[in-house]
């Protein structure tokens, strides 16, 4: 039943609301802050899916042979480096943007159209045909990295782990700066659920979780894949556009799902309100928009159906895109956050404790 869809991405949405975790937050941390805090947590959830599905495909409940998308190296690089310079502009990665949407920033409302009406032009619409073409050039013999290797992917699920517990450890006992709180307002499961200050590497472990949930429920439906946004995104607008019922799938549901979960999360926190941003603001958000619905169309994903999933069926697509993303994301912020920060000089914190920030 497709309205599983629905259920998983409420929960999806609620974590990503509570936690914090926006990806293309993690991303322009390494340039503008030099921190790996959110990048490692990101990747944790990545080790955390990439377990759960290996065993899903060993046990035969999924084929990732089935799920893994080719790869076509310049549509994954030209696509993950323009969504990450969009996603910048539109201040948010695809889910940040979905759960800032939620919690009542116009600007992100604005990002949100457009993201998801040019991945639909994209993908569906007048420019199909290039996307095909883009998607489908160079395509490599080998999709998987374990296939390039010639090796089983527990060899990588291994060495995966291995390195995100050696990186988590090193983030996680990191002394502390101390912050100053408000005493709680609320107590038992309302104060953990709404307003304790997560943790992102917890909030990693469940965005892995819910990762691998999303694969046996989604390919009940006969959607063969698990967490996407970009897709899904563009068959809801065409589907609003045409009235065509064939769009509406069980990655739909997930993203409506998305914006119910973080809606509830906002609301209990808090959180929401109605703030309009400057004009300036709305006009970057909207062209944010425009590239990032434009980038994972010729990318074949964003930074989760790329950067989260791919990522951890270990397939040339997923680690290539994620790259470009990232540096897409520094270029960014280079030009558009970098020179704003060294107006106002602050302290060095290349050796300081890493603080406890929100995203």
């Amino acid at each position: 039943m497709i309205v599983t869809g629905l259920l998983v991405g409420a929960i999806f949405g609620f974590i990503l609301q509570r936690g914090r975790f926006c990806v293309t937050g993690a991303f322009r941390d390494v340039f503008v802050s030099k921190s790996t805090w959110w990048l490692g947590a990101f990747i944790t959830a990545i080790a955390v899916q990439a377990v759960g599905i290996a065993l899903l495909n060993s046990l035969g409940v999924i084929d990732l042979s089935v799920a893994v998308s080719p790869f076509a190296p310049f549509g994954t690089i030209a696509g993950g480096f323009i969504f990450g310079f969009g996603a910048v502009l539109a201040g948010g990665c695809a889910t940040g943007t979905y759960y800032r949407a939620a919690e009542g920033l116009i600007g992100s409302w604005f990002a949100l159209i457009f993201y998801a009406l040019f991945a639909s032009i994209f993908k569906f619409g007048p420019f199909a045909e290039t996307t095909r073409f883009v998607r489908g050039w160079g395509i490599t013999e080998h999709a998987t990295i374990t296939d390039s290797l010639g090796v089983s992917p527990w060899v990588l699920v291994t060495l995966l782990v291995a390195a995100v517990g050696v990186w988590a450890y090193k983030n996680l006992t990191k002394p502390k700066l101390p912050m100053a709180q408000l005493p709680p307002e609320k107590s038992g499961l309302a104060h953990l659920l709404f307003e304790k200050r997560w943790n992102p590497y917890f909030t990693a472990i469940l965005i892995g979780l819910v990762a691998i949930l999303a694969f046996p429920l989604s390919w009940a439906t006969g959607r063969e894949g698990g967490l996407g946004i970009t897709t899904p995104s563009a068959k809801l607008t065409t589907f609003l556009t045409t009235g065509d019922f064939t769009m509406i799938d069980w990655g739909v549901m997930l993203i409506m799902g998305i914006m119910v979960g973080s809606f509830i999360a906002a609301k209990g926190s808090g959180e929401f309100k109605l703030r309009v941003p400057d004009a300036k603001t709305i006009v970057r958000a909207i062209f944010g928009g425009m590239l990032m619905g434009w980038g994972a169309a010729w990318a074949g994903g964003c930074t989760i159906g790329n950067g989260l999933v791919e990522t951890a069926m270990f397939s040339w697509q997923g680690w290539v895109s994620l790259i470009a993303m990232i540096l897409g994301t520094g270029a960014a912020a280079k030009i558009f956050i970098m020179p704003r920060k060294k107006k106002t000089p602050v302290a060095s914190t290349k050796n300081a404790p890493e603080p406890q920030l929100t995203h």
